[in-house]
């Protein structure tokens, strides 16, 4: 991902924080009525600025930070302009929009999400995450927007890791309801993944009776050549060193990723008598 990218998240926090501690002094020194809210402006100057600063992702992040600013003391922020920092943030909206999709938001899920940051960020700038979190799933997120914007920014591999991670907040609870199915096939589908990608990882997750092929991005009548073909091509796109830079974590679970894929081979090896 570009440093471009989310990096201006860093302009909307210190806008915001400035902003909202002007507004304070103005307020004070003029003694102007309470808003109907109760003077409570931290959300909608987050929003507004969000907007400019970091398109969609940017506009829903800004809305949660100054909600979080309406109610807590921020000594300093966690958003770094590294790949690693972004992909922190489109998990976070992208995490919202899954735990959301089936109407109800189960504590297995946000358990989850919270073990993940917490093996990448520490447990101060974990709690803030959460926090955000929290704010983010109270608002509506326009999916195509979002997940559009996070295709242009992060790059192949790592999208598809994300997907990945999401499918594994869906099964969280054990179960991947259809709800949470089709938002995660319509993220791939805006984030510009191949239709044959998102097969292969749903198949790591939604089992039947051709899972292996199914990974493979095969059908059981495909030719022995075909089947070494085509795990030679999915070992290089899904190896863990193409997520090296997001994180320790994040290239483990990229070799859980791969595990299944040498596994599914395995099994047609085994299947078929192949060498």
């Amino acid at each position: 991902m570009k440093v471009a990218g989310m990096s201006t998240i860093l302009i909307i926090v210190i806008v915001i924080i400035f902003v909202y501690a002007l507004l304070g002094v103005l307020k004070k020194k003029n003694n102007e009525p309470k808003s109907p809210n109760g003077n409570k402006y931290g959300k909608w100057i987050g929003g507004g600025l969000g907007w400019a600063f970091g398109g969609p992702i940017g506009a829903i992040l800004g809305f949660a930070m100054g909600s979080v600013l309406d109610g807590v003391r921020i000594e300093k922020t966690f958003y770094q302009g590294t790949a690693r920092g972004d992909f922190a943030m489109s998990l976070l909206v992208l995490s919202a929009a899954v735990m959301k999709a089936d109407g109800k938001v189960v504590k297995s899920e946000l358990e989850y999400v919270k073990n993940f940051f917490l093996s990448q960020f520490g447990t101060e700038e974990t709690n803030r995450l959460i926090m955000i979190l929290k704010e983010v799933l109270n608002q509506e997120i326009n999916l195509r927007d979002v997940s559009v914007q996070v295709g242009q920014f992060m790059d192949y591999p790592s999208r598809l890791q994300l997907l990945h991670y999401l499918f594994g907040i869906a099964m969280a609870d054990r179960q991947i309801d259809k709800a949470e199915e089709n938002v995660i096939e319509q993220i791939s589908g805006y984030m510009g993944v191949d239709p044959s990608d998102f097969s292969s990882i749903k198949a790591m997750f939604v089992r039947n009776i051709n899972n292996a092929y199914d990974i493979l991005e095969l059908t059981p009548a495909a030719t022995d050549e075909e089947v070494k073909k085509a795990y030679r091509r999915l070992a290089i796109q899904y190896h863990p060193d193409k997520v090296a830079h997001l994180g320790e974590d994040i290239k483990k679970a990229a070799t859980k990723k791969f595990q299944n894929l040498n596994a599914a081979y395995d099994e047609i090896k085994k299947q078929r008598g192949m060498n």
